[in-house]
């Protein structure tokens, strides 16, 4: 029961980083950098961006709960049971990004989801 909260956990945390951070990061703009003054800069709405943040946040969640995991799973299963963060992360950009998912990405996706069940199967 812990084992599969944890890789829920890892599933979910690792999706929303990937989300706030892309979401953070379309608010900041391009970030092509010439000299160090603008380097400056774009650090600093990088790191006062709440997206950004939150993103990072999840993101140090996921993999704290990773390191947790692997004290007592085997990552022969741990990382294929987390895998189906692809999928959750397709369906974040769909939904909280509003990115239009063409067919050919949703094959991919679904190729994933397959992949990820035959190598869960014991």
């Amino acid at each position: 029961m812990l084992t599969a909260f944890m890789v829920l956990l890892i599933v979910l945390s690792n999706a929303a980083g990937d989300v706030c951070i892309t979401r953070g990061m379309k608010e900041i703009g391009d970030i092509s950098v010439v000299g160090p003054k603008q380097l400056f800069a774009v650090i600093k709405r990088i790191l006062l961006n709440r997206n950004f943040l939150s993103g990072v946040f999840c993101l140090a969640v996921s993999f704290f709960s990773f390191l947790a995991i692997l004290s007592w799973a085997d990552l022969s299963f741990v990382v294929p049971a987390t895998a189906i963060v692809y999928v959750v992360t397709v369906l974040g950009a769909k939904f909280f990004l509003k990115e239009q998912i063409n067919r050919m990405r949703w094959a991919g996706t679904l190729l994933v989801c397959l992949g990820v069940a035959l190598v869960c199967i014991p």
